[in-house]
C-alpha cells in the first residue's frame, strides 16, 4: 500500500470521539467513525437495501442501519449476524491533527 493512496479528508476536530460523519472521498461516500480516539472508515451504504449508515446509530464499534437494523463492526466491516455479509472498510490514519483515508484504487 502506497502512502500516496492516503487522501486528506478532514481536520481531526471535525470528528468527535463516539461519533460518525459522512465524507465524500474521491467520489466515494465513506462513513468515518471515531471510538477510543481511533478513526475507522466504512462504506456508507448498507448492503441490504442501500440505506445510508450515516443516519444510523454508533454504539462502541458497531453501527446499526436505521432502515432495518442490520449492524456492522466499523473495524472489520463484518455484519453482526452473518459472517457472509461485509461492507467495504477503508484504512484511516491521524497525522498532525488531520484525518487521512486510504483509497486504494486512486492513482
Amino acid at each position: 500500500m502506497s502512502e500516496d493512496s492516503f487522501i486528506l479528508v478532514s481536520n481531526e476536530n471535525e470528528l468527535k470521539n463516539g461519533s460518525m460523519k459522512l465524507f465524500n472521498v474521491a467520489g466515494k461516500n465513506i462513513l468515518l467513525a471515531r471510538f477510543n480516539d481511533q478513526i475507522y472508515g466504512i462504506s456508507n451504504r448498507c448492503p441490504h437495501m442501500g440505506c445510508s449508515l450515516a443516519n444510523g446509530k454508533l454504539n462502541a464499534y458497531i453501527v446499526t442501519c436505521p432502515c432495518h437494523g442490520w449492524s456492522f463492526d466499523v473495524r472489520t466491516g463484518q455484519n453482526q449476524r452473518s459472517k457472509d455479509i461485509n461492507i467495504q472498510v477503508y484504512q484511516c490514519k491521524l497525522q498532525d491533527g488531520k484525518i487521512y483515508v486510504n483509497i486504494p484504487d486512486v492513482i
